[in-house]
């Protein structure tokens, strides 16, 4: 679904990602895993348009994303809910689930997502008319999953969704990236969780320093004593 291939991406002199290569089939989870720094959330802006790649292909279903704006590449089917959630603190929770469809006009359809958005998160829909900002952080990464479903993607990237939250909400949001996963929707998972990451995702890369250093499936990287002595606090 998704192809990328020797992707290179600079900020000013930093050369963030170094001839990434990374493929997404559909209807799998793949996930990136590194420490902070490493480049992650970089391929994500990449291919979200945010920042431009130097050289490299990114393809989504056969066709071309680099140098496309990123308003054109979420109608294409991809949409991503950024590290830090980013909601619209000032807007409703019902406003900002509007927003995540801003490019549709199929306003009967989108009622029926935003139906099945408050059935994933039960949550949202007791906070319907809340401002963000008075969400707590667990419901504010419900809200930045809830608001990039609402543009239908085929391809849903999540940028650290456990981030800062507490051990039993880092569960649920697992369960529900299963969930969304088991519904047919392609998910690749930026995470510095990386064992809970490994444990739901059918392929996994690890990035250092802008560069893929190893890769393989979900469980061969949990088994790889490497990755355990560096990422899942295991030593050798």
């Amino acid at each position: 679904m998704l192809a990328i291939e020797n992707l290179n991406v600079y900020y000013g002199g930093i050369h963030a990602l170094k001839g990434i290569t990374v493929d997404v089939p559909e209807n799998r989870i793949v996930t990136l895993v590194g420490a902070n720094g490493a480049g992650k959330s970089s391929l994500l802006r990449a291919i979200s348009g945010l920042v431009p790649a130097t050289s490299g292909s990114i393809r989504f279903l056969g066709k071309e994303l680099t140098g496309r704006p990123p308003y054109e590449i979420v109608r294409s089917g991809i949409a991503i809910a950024p590290e830090g959630r980013k909601v619209f603190i000032n807007l409703s929770v019902h406003e900002n689930l509007l927003m995540g469809g801003y490019n549709r006009k199929d306003k009967e359809e989108m009622e029926k997502d935003l139906e099945h958005v408050f059935g994933i998160f039960p949550r949202l829909r007791e906070r319907i008319g809340q401002k963000a900002a008075t969400l707590s952080g667990g419901e504010q990464q419900m809200l930045a999953v809830g608001r990039a479903l609402m543009s239908r993607p085929k391809l849903l990237m999540l940028d650290e969704p456990s981030l800062g939250l507490a051990p039993l909400l880092i569960r649920a949001v697992f369960r529900v990236i299963e969930q969304i996963h088991g519904e047919g929707t392609t998910i690749l998972l930026i995470e510095q969780n990386a064992r809970a990451a490994l444990q739901i995702a059918d392929y996994g890369y690890v990035i250092e320093t802008g560069s893929i250093v190893l890769e393989g499936t979900g469980q061969d990287l949990l088994d790889d004593e490497r990755v355990k002595k560096a990422y899942l606090g295991e030593s050798i």
